[in-house]
């Protein structure tokens, strides 16, 4: 699992996630590939309490590696649900042939192949080895800490602009990391998460799970990135203002995506409100 610490605290990073993934999944979608999110709404678990569920299909073909677009349709997504109960959220992706399942795939020529995150948030700056000992005690685990300011992000997706060596916010005076930046700036906190990957296919299971946990790492370093870089445009929003950006990001972003898809982009609008189609 990774630890990723973050300048903010925890209580004020509930709006600027929820901002991040709107806006990163709107700058990722086009061309008929990205997210397209079909549900967003209220939930309420027994044991969590109230939270949100949100059902997204990500369109990525061109996105998978040419050992892995030769055996999936030209039009190819895969379904996602999470369950955002701040600061405790689960992200899930799920495929079995053939019926439905956790993840609801439609993709019955896909073998046994899931994806399982979860997340921990706490006011720290990533010294709690200990978060997911119940949680992944019959796993083996693999623990890594996730630099925003020093790792390296794909060149394709550098910005300096994002980049949170020189990046300096006018509003909170954080930015400009350095490093051991984790041992000096204050607030700080830490999003820990627990990702599970499976793809039981004898001949393949290695290559591909090593190939989706490198994939995971990736947007998890551009998208804590983005929010860091981002603080100044959420920094003043309430919960309220967050969600109607939201909502908006959403709709504008399964424009671009299921245009591709759908016979007009009136249609995609008429169902907007029902399908609430907007990392």
């Amino acid at each position: 699992y990774s630890h990723i610490p973050m300048c903010h605290c925890m209580t004020l990073y509930r709006i600027g996630q929820l901002y991040m993934i709107s806006k990163h999944s709107h700058e990722q979608s086009d061309r008929g590939e990205g997210v397209e999110v079909v549900h967003n709404e209220p939930y309420e678990d027994p044991n969590h309490g109230n939270g949100q569920l949100t059902e997204k299909r990500v369109y990525l073909n061109s996105k998978l590696p040419s050992w892995a677009r030769a055996v999936v349709p030209k039009i190819f997504y895969v379904t996602e649900k999470a369950w955002n109960y701040y600061p405790y959220t689960i992200t899930g992706k799920d495929y079995r042939s053939d019926y439905l399942c956790f993840g609801e795939s439609l993709c019955s020529f896909l073998p046994k192949f899931s994806i399982h995150i979860e997340t921990k948030y706490e006011d720290n700056k990533g010294s709690n080895d200990s978060i997911f000992d119940k949680e992944a005690k019959d796993l083996e685990r693999e623990v890594c800490f996730i630099d925003i300011a020093s790792d390296e992000i794909p060149e394709r997706y550098y910005k300096e602009s994002e980049d949170p060596k020189y990046f300096k916010s006018q509003k909170t005076g954080r930015g400009q990391l350095k490093e051991g930046w984790r041992e000096t700036h204050q607030p700080i906190m830490c999003s820990y998460k627990l990702v599970t990957v499976k793809f039981e296919v004898w001949g393949l299971q290695t290559r591909v799970e090593q190939f989706v946990h490198k994939v995971v790492r990736d947007i998890l370093l551009i998208g804590h990135r983005q929010a860091f870089a981002w603080v100044d445009e959420w920094y003043d929003m309430t919960m309220d203002d967050v969600r109607e950006y939201e909502k908006n990001m959403h709709e504008k972003t399964n424009i671009k995506v299921c245009n591709q898809h759908s016979s007009t982009v009136d249609e995609i609008e008429s169902h907007a409100k029902a399908r609430v189609c907007p990392f």
